[in-house]
């Protein structure tokens, strides 16, 4: 197969046109092209007037040898990649220890299925509750202000990107395409084939609950055991190594492969961890508000005369100002057609977060407008400061909001002018169990409020009403990603100081949005896996 880069067509083009062009791009007579694939599609909308899609092809041509020799010198046309998963080990049949995964995040789940896939009948743990139940519980808290503390956004089946835009493309070098597997196992459960190939896949929430009840079943016939309702409280360690992990019922479960998937909100375990020694250090991450608009608006901003355009669906954006006093505001988590939800895991706070359907059709765009910060400028000493930063502004919002889990929140007009809000114009805010409208100044240190609101007109610059009067800001963003890092080593990825131990994904710092956190839970199972053969003494 021959791999074609930057095909560029029309917004109304057929699959003939996809033909022609390659036929053109090769210089083949039609009959040499024997198929095609799609192996990325985006489009191009810098010229709102012009906007086209974009394609990286594989195709399948009569004389590929001729044809790669013809193109040596292009940059566009090459070898097709293989990207084909390959198991890098398999359990020995008289193995018997299994490796425990804490946690069912996305990354969770990838490295229970990977561990299930090579026979090593992984045991899963999980401190909430299956999706279904989950989903009942979060609803709860979203339309009568009822929170369970163990069964929320960020703790349950399916881990924060459940109720999310369920985004799926990442930034990660990944020359092993082990994104591709993440995908190719999301479709197997019931995920659009299109995530295969487009260049922003997502999936929505909907989609993801009953996704993650088949990758369980799948885990489960091939030896995976899931507990859920079973928090880890503690661990044993002896001689610099895992032994045991104890339950919060006093159960204790003998593991000398442990996989720490917790999440970036498992507050409680990492002060246990810390405790038990294990090695931990503060990480930057960011603080902020999300701010709605009308999703028709950025339609128009970024696709002029085309907004509205089925092919091109919901217009997103992504932002970024240096700001005069050294701090660095920029969107997070942008949310197409979404809205904002309460997203908190604790009682007695408040936090934001993003979330869409698959279908991206509700009224606001929204994202969080966040301030970078670091532990050594902004909560230096203890490697757990930053998540004491966290709580602190959590409560403040609480607070602020009115005590009853509705969250502070003031019109864009207003925060620039330093005055509170009082009532909301056209753009309603979609965070439910709804939003108490104050002066937001006093919901973040004054040097990030100072930074957001040099940061908005800058952004109306690029998007034409970012700064409008009447958008909404909602108050707080906080847990963009995890504040600690649980530091691995880089060949085994094991802990730094307890073998046998594996940090992986967002929680421990390692990743940061589905894809990313999947991918980690690939490469800790592997090496988990490894491991374990070594130690049995057998071939992989």
């Amino acid at each position: 197969m021959l791999r074609l880069t930057e095909i560029r067509l029309p917004l109304d083009h057929s699959d003939a046109d996809i033909s022609t062009a390659i036929v053109q791009r090769l210089g083949i007579p039609a009959s040499a092209l024997l198929g095609y694939s799609v192996a990325r599609r985006g489009h191009d909308a810098r010229k709102r007037h012009a906007i086209v899609f974009t394609y990286t092809l594989d195709v399948e041509v009569a004389d590929e040898a001729a044809l790669l020799q013809k193109f040596r010198a292009d940059t566009h046309v090459g070898p097709a990649p293989d990207t084909t998963y390959h198991y890098v080990a398999q359990a020995p049949a008289e193995l018997s220890s299994r490796p425990v995964v804490i946690g069912t995040g996305p990354c969770g789940f990838m490295a229970g299925l990977l561990l299930a896939q090579m026979g090593f009948r992984p045991i899963i743990l999980e401190r909430g509750t299956p999706v279904r139940q989950r989903t009942k519980d979060t609803w709860a808290l979203w339309r009568e202000g009822r929170l369970n503390p163990e069964s929320n956004v960020q703790f349950g089946e399916g881990g924060a990107g459940t109720f999310s835009d369920g985004k799926l493309h990442s930034q990660i070098k990944d020359p092993r395409h082990l994104g591709r597997k993440v995908l190719t196992e999301f479709v197997q459960a019931g995920a659009p084939e299109e995530i295969l190939y487009i260049s922003k896949p997502h999936i929505g929430t909907f989609r993801l609950v009953s996704m993650v009840e088949k990758i369980r079943a799948t885990i489960e016939s091939l030896g995976g055991e899931f507990r859920f309702q079973s928090r880890v409280d503690d661990v044993e360690i002896a001689d610099g190594a895992i032994k045991a992990v104890v339950l919060a019922g006093g159960e204790r479960i003998e593991a000398d492969h442990v996989i720490l998937a917790i999440g970036h909100s498992a507050r409680d375990t990492f002060r246990m961890l810390h405790r038990r020694g294990v090695y931990i250090e503060a990480k930057p991450f960011s603080v902020g508000f999300r701010i709605e608009h009308p999703q028709s608006m950025i339609d128009s901003c970024r696709f002029g005369a085309q907004a509205g355009n089925p092919e091109l669906g919901a217009a997103d954006y992504k932002l970024v100002h240096h700001c005069r006093n050294g701090r660095t505001v920029y969107s997070f988590c942008m949310c197409p057609g979404g809205q904002v939800v309460a997203a908190t895991s604790e009682e007695g706070r408040v936090v934001t977060n993003g979330m869409s359907q698959y279908s991206r059709a509700e009224r606001n765009a929204n994202s969080g407008i966040v301030v970078g910060i670091t532990p050594e400028q902004d909560y230096p000493g203890d490697p757990l400061a930053g998540i004491a930063l966290q709580e602190q502004l959590e409560a403040r919002a609480f607070e602020l909001g009115g005590r009853n889990y509705q969250a502070p929140g003031q019109l864009v007009g207003d925060f620039l002018a330093g005055r509170p809000s009082t009532q909301f114009g056209e753009v309603q805010p979609s965070y439910t169990p709804g939003v108490h409208l104050t002066d937001l100044s006093s919901a973040l240190p004054d040097y990030a409020i100072e930074a957001i609101r040099e940061a908005i007109p800058a952004f109306d610059k690029q998007i034409r009403g970012f700064s409008r009067a009447d958008a909404v800001l909602t108050g707080v963003e906080t847990r963009t990603s995890s504040p600690i890092r649980i530091r691995r080593n880089d060949a085994t990825l094991q802990s730094l100081n307890v073998k046998g131990l594996y940090p992986a994904g967002e929680g421990a710092g390692y990743a940061g949005g589905i894809l990313s956190a999947a991918v980690d839970g690939i490469k800790v199972a592997e090496a988990l896996a490894l491991d374990m053969v070594a130690r049995s003494g057998k071939k992989p």
